[in-house]
This record gives structure tokens, C-alpha cells and sequence, in this order.
């Protein structure tokens, strides 16, 4: 009898060790590289290792779901080569570092942090990026959360030769909020990854701030980019909601999109589109190469509603299919050509007598409904031929063009399909840019 109650207390107390969780540890790391890779081996998941201030050459590959905190923004410096951070398991956060020089090669996908597929959840914030190839590759991992982080690039090496700041590849569920990223290829670039949000990252001086390929259902809210070649390029891409970003002062396009359907483009600013030529050369614009506040090509079925399109080359340019969209709600405001249309069927830009702002429109509103009377029709046979043969704007004032412009009045039977708003609006939807809005 006595044997049994031992043996049941034996029982009871090892349940009771096995069911206590044990006390996470802390390490305290000031010194050199190799310290810091010793304690990563002596601690286990759920512990923390708080690095000081100091330069740590090192290539950490971390297998432990633990907490890598820098205090002071201690330095993990790569010597330039490799990943300067591998993390192989979900659930690691690593946060407050400077992340530098890793290897330059592209086809090794050498990276400031490298997170591989089997790193579920793991969070990337507050760190700075300096010369790396890419800042932070993604590579097909779940829930991973990239926020507040500064990257910088290799601005000496040539656009194509950089790596991109945030790489997002086969990523599910991601979140990238809050990023500051200059001088990469492209500022966070999206390649088969689904259900993912980009919200309130700043992106300039790169090819593309924001890059989407083959990902559909992702959420773009609240980002904002300049000095780019294309601020948004959304290509092959479905459901995606573009909501309250801004481009201002980008390069060729705006808003950049290439297959995109079933979408929503809404409560978006873009401003100040330009050229590449002109921005790079301070030149004028050559005919031909406006810069382009919102490009579709071959985009069908979607909502672009509640968008300012200011004082850029071209407003809206529509091609090669792009039909069926809903446009209203919008404001055009002082671009030198609000539509260039190049599709084959008339198009109505209107939604339920909601049409949009235009600022070069000449019609009335003599009933004070807040519509104009007349509706805006912003193109005509002439704009299509001078896209088509732009050396014909040397003619621009001739009385050969003026007798063009006379005939198709006349004999409108012989218009090409152009775009019409049947309710344009009297007053912009959208607040304007200061320098354009009315005292």
C-alpha cells in the first residue's frame, strides 16, 4: 500500500513539472559576433537576447523561436557576403538593429534578414537597413509582419543590379506597415502572394515603389510614394483594394496598371506626374512620353472612384481593352490631357448621374443641381490622330487642323469612340491640392 502511494506521488509530481511552464530567459550580449552566436546556442524558444550597442560581424542562423532585441541599435554587419540574418522557424522577432552590407548576388538572393518558408509569424520591426542587396526577403512564410523598418539600398549599383527593399514571394496573410524604403529596385515588390496588406509605407528614388505580380486579393491602403519611375505598378493581378495612397511627383506613371480586374482604385491622390525625360533632363516632355497619372492596359471590371488626377501629362490613359470599368466620382484637375482613349466602343463615365470633375470644363448648370448641363466629351478624331503621329502637333495651328476640327463638328458620324460623362460634376468630389484649391 505504501509502494502505491509513493508511486502515484512519483506520478503526480512529474505531471506537475511536465504541466509548469518554464521561465523564459533573458541574455545580455555586449561584445563581438562570436558572443552573440553563443548565447543564440545556449538559449531556447521563447527566450530573449538583448544585444548593446557595438558592431557584430556575424551570420546568424536562427532555428529558436526567440526575441532578438537591440538596445542602443547595435550593428550585424554581413562583411558582404551572404545573409547577415537566416531565420528558419515561426514565431522569431527581430527588432531595433542595424542590418548592413550583406553579398551582392542576385541569384543567391542575398538579403539583410532571409526568412524562409517554415517561419511562420515572425516579426521584422524598427530595424535599419543599410547595404543590402535586398533589405528583407520573404520566402514563402505565413503571417509574417515587416513594420517601421528604414531601407536603404545600394544607390551606386545601377536599378537593375539592386535587390528590392521588401521581397514578398508565395507569401499568405503578410503585413508590411509603416516602412521607409529608398535606392532599392523596386521599394516592396509582390510576386504570388495572396491575402496581404501594404499600409502606410513611404517608398521614393526606386524603379517601382509598389510591384504586385500574380497576387490577388491583397489591400494597398495608405502608402505613399515620389520620385519613383512608377509609384503603383499592379500587374496580372485580381481583387485588389487601392485605397488612400499617393503618388506625387513620380516618374511615366502614377498608378501603373497591366491585367488588373475585378479591383477597387478609390480615394487615391496623384499628382504631378511627369515624364522620365523631362524629370531627368529638366527638359520638356517629347510627344508621346506624358507622364501618366493612371495607365490601364487590358484592365476590365473595375471600380476607380474618388481619385484626384492632377497636374500631370495625361489624367487617365485607357488601352488595349480596358473597358467596362466604372469611372466616376473623380476629380481631373489641370492635366495637360485629362483622357487619351484608345479603345474601340463609346464609353459612359458616369454611375447612377454621378459623373466627375473636370477643371477645364466649359458647360453650365443652370438649375443649381450641381451637374452640368452638357456633358464632357474630353477627346476628339484630332487628340487620336496627334497620339498616333505625334509630329503633327507641329501643325497644331494650322488652318488645315482648324478644317480637320471644323468637319468633325459638323458631321459627327465620322467621330471615333471617345469617352463621355453625361453628369459631370460642378465642384470636385475630392479636396484639391492647396496651390489648386478655390479660396
Amino acid at each position: 500500500m505504501v509502494l502505491t502511494r509513493d508511486i502515484l506521488l512519483f506520478w503526480l509530481t512529474l505531471a506537475l513539472m511536465l504541466s509548469t511552464p518554464a521561465v523564459a530567459a533573458i541574455y545580455q550580449v555586449t561584445g563581438s559576433g562570436r558572443q552573440l552566436t553563443a548565447a543564440l546556442a545556449r538559449a531556447r524558444s521563447g527566450d530573449t537576447i538583448v544585444v548593446h550597442p557595438g558592431v557584430y560581424h556575424v551570420h546568424l542562423v536562427v532555428n529558436k523561436s526567440v526575441t532578438l532585441k537591440g538596445v542602443g541599435t547595435p550593428v550585424l554587419d554581413g562583411s558582404g557576403h551572404g545573409n547577415v540574418v537566416l531565420i528558419k522557424v515561426p514565431h522569431v522577432v527581430l527588432q531595433g538593429f542595424v542590418v548592413r552590407n550583406s553579398g551582392r548576388n542576385l541569384t543567391n538572393m542575398d538579403a539583410g534578414v532571409f526568412v524562409t518558408g517554415h517561419a511562420a509569424g515572425v516579426v521584422i520591426q524598427d530595424n535599419r537597413f543599410v547595404g543590402d542587396l535586398f533589405g528583407i526577403w520573404l520566402d514563402g512564410c505565413n503571417n509574417p509582419q515587416v513594420i517601421g523598418n528604414v531601407v536603404r539600398g545600394l544607390r551606386q549599383l545601377r536599378s537593375p543590379d539592386r535587390g528590392d527593399g521588401i521581397h514578398f514571394w508565395s507569401v499568405k496573410n503578410g503585413l508590411a506597415s509603416g516602412n521607409d524604403i529608398a535606392y532599392s529596385r523596386d521599394g516592396i515588390y509582390i510576386y504570388d502572394s495572396n491575402h496581404n496588406t501594404l499600409s502606410g509605407n513611404t517608398m521614393h528614388d526606386t524603379r517601382y515603389g509598389i510591384h504586385y505580380m500574380y497576387s490577388n486579393h491583397n489591400r494597398i491602403i495608405g502608402n505613399h510614394t515620389y520620385h519613383t519611375r512608377a509609384g503603383y505598378a499592379l500587374m496580372e493581378s485580381d481583387h485588389l483594394l487601392v485605397q488612400d495612397n499617393t503618388s506625387r511627383d513620380d516618374r511615366n506613371y502614377g498608378i501603373l496598371m497591366n491585367f488588373i480586374t475585378y479591383s477597387e482604385i478609390v480615394h487615391n491622390r496623384v499628382i504631378a506626374v511627369a515624364s522620365g525625360l523631362s524629370y531627368a533632363t529638366g527638359g520638356s516632355a517629347v510627344a508621346g512620353a506624358e507622364g501618366k497619372a493612371l495607365f490601364a492596359y487590358n484592365c476590365v471590371f473595375n471600380k476607380i472612384t474618388g481619385n484626384l488626377f492632377a497636374d500631370s501629362g495625361i489624367g487617365l490613359h485607357l488601352t488595349a481593352g480596358s473597358e467596362q470599368n466604372q469611372v466616376y466620382g473623380n476629380a481631373f484637375v489641370h492635366n495637360h490631357i485629362q483622357v487619351r482613349y484608345g479603345n474601340n466602343r463609346p464609353e459612359e463615365w458616369s454611375w447612377k448621374k454621378q459623373g466627375n470633375y473636370w477643371s477645364d470644363y466649359m458647360g453650365w448648370d443652370l438649375n443649381s443641381d450641381g451637374l452640368g448641363d452638357v456633358p464632357y466629351i474630353p477627346n476628339d478624331a484630332m487628340d487620336r490622330l496627334l497620339w498616333i503621329y505625334p509630329n503633327v502637333r507641329l501643325l497644331i495651328n494650322s488652318p488645315a487642323i482648324e478644317t480637320v476640327r471644323w468637319v468633325q463638328r459638323q458631321f459627327p458620324i465620322f467621330s471615333d469612340p471617345k469617352v463621355r460623362d453625361s453628369y459631370p460634376l460642378m465642384q470636385s468630389p475630392v479636396p484639391l491640392p492647396k496651390e489648386q484649391a478655390h479660396p
